[in-house]
């Protein structure tokens, strides 16, 4: 086991992570969002009608796969800790900013990486932007901001998310009716749903052994000059890289499938979240895997993040994917990107995470 907190065992993790993202966009998900935290909560969200966004309604397993895989495997390991008590009310809010925040980019940081690893340019736009996220959150963690101490609570009040999310997932094997499914767009395209929740166990798994955070790989270099965790990235982006150069899904583009050509929007969306990210302690799978291992904190997240989802359409914050023969040809309106309605809330989403950041050191300071 010691083999895997190595860089070269979390490379391996990471591999296998890839290898079941590259299995997931082979057998039907859509190629450019192959496994993506923000896009399947948005679709989960709108299979149970949260929102009505006709092309974006399907109950995805890999969510289910994530919370359980992370449950079993803490449970197995004895890592298994029901907390909770850490500024609940600033965590949900924190989950809501952070999803429509991702969703303005069309995709959460794992799609970030996966539309990098396919040569689109806007992605790695995004990059910079969720950099400069994580720096601006880690300078307020080195000045001592903390959402204040989670505590014990009882082992079984951990139990209800994972065993809740299973139950959903029976009810959508067994009366699909009461949930709606997508006709067309992304939400239509999917892996076998059998498939896709045993691979979502296997991600889940690994994501808990690894504590696999795309923001808190990126905080360790800049806090403390460790690469261990970015090696699980890394080997996401090289199976994916491969994959996508075998399947010809490769091009250098200025944005790939589902994605838009605004490029200050790109930057300002993922720069959101990734200062949420850090502010919150992981990013949407770090907050996913901790829910399911007992973290009531990163419960009242994810649920934060479902409402920000339904949110993000029932507004029109979400972005808008561009149309490239018509960006080609100079189309402003073509070029996709949030509505002024995201925008908006994308400059209120930075100025409100100061303040919270802010108020988070005054609070130390007093102490």
């Amino acid at each position: 086991m010691q083999f895997f907190n190595s860089k070269k065992g979390l490379l391996s993790l990471g591999i296998i992570a890839g290898l079941g993202a590259a299995l997931l966009a082979y057998l039907g998900n859509p190629k450019n969002m192959a496994f993506c935290i923000a896009c399947f909560i948005r679709d989960t969200a709108g299979s149970m009608q949260f929102h009505q966004a006709p092309v974006v309604q399907y109950f995805r397993p890999e969510i289910v796969g994530i919370i359980f895989g992370s449950f079993l495997i803490s449970l197995f390991t004895r890592e298994y800790r029901s907390t909770g008590g850490s500024s609940p009310i600033i965590r949900f809010f924190l989950g809501v900013i952070m999803m429509v925040c991702a969703l303005v980019f069309l995709g959460c940081p794992l799609r970030m990486i996966l539309r990098m690893s396919a040569g689109d340019i806007s992605s790695y736009f995004g990059l910079i932007g969720f950099i400069l996220g994580i720096v601006t959150g880690s300078y307020f963690l080195k000045k001592g901001f903390s959402l204040g101490r989670s505590y014990k609570v009882k082992k079984e009040n951990g139990y209800f998310f994972p065993v809740v999310a299973v139950v959903l997932f029976i009810l959508v094997l067994a009366v699909p009716a009461l949930f709606k499914f997508s006709e067309k767009g992304p939400g239509s395209f999917h892996a076998p749903a059998l498939i896709a929740v045993i691979v979502g166990i296997i991600f889940g798994i690994i994501a808990q052994r690894s504590r696999m955070c795309f923001a808190g790989s990126i905080r360790d270099i800049v806090l403390m000059k460790d690469f261990r965790l970015f090696s699980v990235i890394g080997g996401i982006f090289i199976v994916m890289l491969v994959y996508n150069i075998c399947t010809n899904n490769f091009k250098f583009v200025a944005f790939g499938p589902i994605a838009h050509a605004q490029t200050l929007w790109n930057i300002l969306s993922m720069y959101a979240v990734g200062f949420a990210a850090v502010l919150l302690g992981g990013c949407p799978l770090r907050q996913l895997v901790l829910a399911g291992s007992g973290s009531s904190d990163s419960v009242i997240t994810v649920v934060g993040m479902f409402i920000g989802a339904a949110i993000a359409h029932n507004f029109k914050l979400a972005a808008g994917p561009a149309a490239a023969e018509n960006v080609a040809k100079g189309i402003k309106a073509a070029a996709g990107g949030p509505s002024i309605n995201g925008q908006i809330f994308v400059i209120a989403s930075i100025i409100i995470l100061f303040i919270i950041a802010i108020c988070g050191l005054k609070k130390e300071n007093q102490k």
